[in-house]
């Protein structure tokens, strides 16, 4: 059974921009960070990135999930516990 799902990205027919409302703006995240996470595009940027910047951005997402979920919401949201 699949854990994980992108199905906003791919019903979405919306614009993706930023600064119009946040309402745009959180269906626009979802589907940019959607986007960025497919498979084949995260197979070429991974083998591009630094060291640092691997570090970098893990410690940036992780820090964003530390702040605004708790625990019990990471293992459930984010680890599929």
């Amino acid at each position: 059974m699949r854990r994980h799902r992108h199905e906003f990205v791919e019903e979405y027919d919306g614009m993706m921009a930023f600064g119009f409302s946040r309402e745009e703006d959180e269906r626009s995240l979802i589907a940019f960070l959607q986007k960025f996470s497919d498979d084949e595009l995260m197979k070429l940027l991974s083998r591009r990135l630094s060291d640092s910047e691997i570090e970098e951005l893990v410690d940036h997402l992780t820090g964003l999930m530390k702040k605004h979920m708790s625990e019990e919401e990471y293992h459930h949201h984010f680890l599929k516990d």
